[in-house]
Order: C-alpha cells, then structure tokens, then sequence
C-alpha cells in the first residue's frame, strides 16, 4: 500500500457563505466540488493537487469554542488544529498581512526548529496553522525524536512494525469488491 496524502479533510460549518469567503477568498483555495440538498451542503476546496479541505453545512451546527493551538484539555477531545504547509517564508508573511488586514488575530511567526508557523482560526473557530519547512531539517528523511521520555512505541524507530497487527492471510475475492454510487455521485459511472 502507499498513500499519496491527505484527500480531504471534513469540517463542518452552518454557514457556507462565510466559509467560502475565507477559504476561497481570502487563502485562495478554488472550489471545486459542491454537493448539496435542502439542509445539506458539502463542498470541497483544494490546497494542493493531492490535498483537499470539505466542509458539511448543517444549519443546526454551532461553532466549536474557540481553543488555543496545542493546549491540553481533559474530557472527549479528538481534534486539535489542522496545519497547512506553504512553499516560503514570504508566502507566510503575506498571509499574515491578509488575514490580520480582514480582521483575524494572526500569531506571531513561530520557530518548531524544523517548521516556521504562524496560527490563527477560520470563521468558524476551527484552529489552522500555516507551516514553511525549514531548508536546513528534514525530517522525512532524517526523523528526529525530542522526548525526554518518549513512549514504548517510539522507541522502536520510525518505521512501521507490522508484526503488531495480524497478517492477511487471504484477501477478499476480486468479484466480491463492490463499489456502490455515493449520493452525491459526480461523473460517469464507477468501473
């Protein structure tokens, strides 16, 4: 198996409007998909050409209580922020300048020691941090653990250990693969 990226993400908002203003308008990410009903919206934004951003609108949802980026919290919790990567450093600083013109609070520039970030919230409280690597780490390809005390499982490395897991020992039957019509199918039929 290998993966090629994140193909969406799925937020939620009750209004679309303001949603598509920020991520189309103010970050410049093109809609390219748009699904919808009486009391159901999905619509789609790119980031990258592997990346995409949705958003579902149900007007009963309420915005999520604004929460600062990377602070621990007790109870059920399952999301922090979402970070999207930018090409250089020059492109993060005109984001600033964007958003703090349109009236968002915009963080100052953060050095990670192997990304430079700045944070902020959409419209809809969702925490984003906008991230440019920095030219002289990679961690893809020299990964690096900080822990002081890091747990069981990182300290077997990077790679993964498939042992963990129970093999495949038979797959599932070519013919009994079935893809059915999503309902809000766009295109020509699936194969």
């Amino acid at each position: 198996m290998k993966f090629t990226g994140i193909h969406h993400l799925a937020m939620a908002t009750n209004d679309m409007d303001a949603t598509i203003r920020f991520w189309r308008d103010l970050l410049g990410m093109r809609l390219v998909v748009g699904y919808g009903r009486p009391g159901y919206r999905q619509y789609f934004f790119e980031i990258s050409d592997h990346d995409m951003i949705a958003f579902f609108e149900w007007p009963q949802v309420r915005k999520i209580a604004e929460k600062d980026h990377g602070v621990p919290v007790a109870g059920p919790f399952a999301f922090d922020h979402v970070a999207f990567e930018m090409e250089q450093m020059e492109d993060l600083f005109q984001l600033k300048d964007k958003l703090e013109t349109a009236g968002f609070w915009v963080s100052e520039a953060v050095d990670h020691g192997f990304i430079r970030s700045i944070y902020s919230f959409d419209p809809n409280n969702i925490p984003i941090e906008f991230s440019v690597p920095r030219k002289d780490v990679n961690v893809r390809k020299n990964p690096v653990m900080k822990d002081k005390k890091p747990s069981q499982a990182a300290l077997e490395g990077s790679e993964a250990h498939e042992e963990y897991w129970p093999p495949v020992r038979q797959a599932a039957p070519r013919n009994d693969r079935q893809i059915y019509p999503g309902e809000n199918m766009i295109g020509k039929e699936l194969e």
